[in-house]
C-alpha cells in the first residue's frame, strides 16, 4: 500500500513541496532536490542516471495529480516530465539529507556546481 499524503502544499517562495503525512510526520522537499532527483528519463537516463547541474534557483510551478498514484511536477527551467509516485515521494521524503549529501559529492567529483551562472560560464570558456 502506497503512504499517501494527508496534504500536499505547493510554497512558491520559499521553492519547497510540504508533504504532511501526519501530526508528526511533515517533509518539507526543496525543488531543486525534486528536480535533480526526477524520475524522469531525461534524468534517471533509462538506468543510468544523468547528473542534474545548475538548478540551485529552480522553482516550482505547478503540481498536479496524475490519477490516484502520483504528481506531475512542472518547474520554471521547463522541466515536466516523470510522474513522482507516492512510494517515490515518501522515499525522497525521508532519505532527503543522504540523497542530498550524495548529490554534493557527485557535484564535486562531476567538477559541476548547483550555480547556473558558473554552468554558463563554463560552457562559454
Amino acid at each position: 500500500m502506497s503512504k499517501m499524503p494527508t496534504a500536499i502544499n505547493l510554497h512558491k517562495a520559499s521553492k519547497t513541496l510540504s508533504l504532511t503525512y501526519g501530526p508528526d510526520e511533515v517533509y518539507h522537499l526543496s525543488a531543486e532536490l525534486l528536480r535533480v532527483h526526477s524520475p524522469s528519463a531525461e534524468v534517471q537516463g533509462h538506468g543510468n542516471p544523468i547528473l542534474q547541474y545548475g538548478k540551485l534557483n529552480v522553482g516550482l510551478i505547478k503540481i498536479e495529480p496524475a490519477g490516484q498514484y502520483a504528481l506531475k511536477l512542472t518547474f520554471d527551467d521547463g522541466h515536466d516530465s516523470g510522474l513522482f509516485t507516492w512510494d517515490y515521494l515518501y522515499q525522497l521524503a525521508v532519505r532527503q539529507d543522504a540523497l542530498w549529501a550524495d548529490y554534493l559529492a557527485e557535484l564535486k567529483a562531476a567538477g559541476k556546481t548547483r550555480d547556473p551562472s558558473q554552468s554558463i560560464v563554463k560552457l562559454m570558456l
